[in-house]
């Protein structure tokens, strides 16, 4: 089973990913944490990529076409992609490289989800930088406020879940994200979710969807 979990930063994609990855046994692509792991590696294409996210804009397509590339390649089971693709180029190389490699893709999940929740999501989120854990100020905090629970590292906020960041990353997705949903529609493979919903009702809506 092969998925795409496309919608906005903040829709939840990453953490219905998961659920739905642990229970199925697939491979979780985040290409988020790819990029970000780029980043720290503090390479040149690390730096470029920084600046791109600091400023809370899409990273170039040949960037990312890479990483992902990668990472299908050595995958051996069914994966969700999160956050790729993110336009029309992206899905055609997708589609170019799965098809060469014999796999098709199953379903693509549309989170639907409001502005004011992706801000609420995005701007209380909070990370490790040691352990990479994730908390949220409302939803999950840590036991002391700003300390890590796994490694007692310290809890900060990334560049790009400041709130100016995220109406731009906002606005940027928008903008890109109408044809490549358009285009998943006409394949006959897309399904509108509501990412505005909790984890566990989310999960029940794309079980049944998927155990069809």
């Amino acid at each position: 089973m092969n998925l795409i979990f496309l919608g906005p930063p903040g829709a939840g994609k990453g953490t219905q990913a998961k659920v739905v990855c642990k229970h199925f046994n697939l491979e979780h692509i985040s290409t988020g944490d790819l990029l970000r792991s780029v980043v720290k590696s503090n390479s040149l294409i690390g730096e470029k990529t920084r600046e791109f996210m600091n400023k809370g804009l899409l990273v170039p397509d040949e960037i990312v076409v890479e990483i992902v590339a990668q990472e299908i390649k050595k995958n051996s089971k069914g994966f969700i992609l999160d956050g790729f693709p993110r336009n029309l180029a992206q899905s055609e190389f997708l589609e170019s490289a799965l098809s060469s490699a014999d796999i098709f893709l199953n379903k693509v999940f549309n989170f639907i989800t409001s502005p004011e929740k992706v801000v609420d999501r995005l701007s209380g989120r909070r990370v490790c930088p040691k352990c990479r854990a994730i908390y949220h100020i409302k939803n999950m905090p840590p036991l002391e406020e700003g300390i890590c629970d796994k490694c007692a590292g310290i809890l900060a906020q990334r560049d790009d879940d400041k709130e100016e960041a995220i109406k731009e990353r906002l606005r940027v997705y928008k903008q890109l994200s109408e044809p490549l949903i358009s285009y998943y529609q006409e394949k006959g493979i897309l399904c509108d979710v509501d990412g505005d919903l909790n984890v566990e009702p989310l999960f029940g809506i794309i079980k049944e969807i998927l155990e069809i």
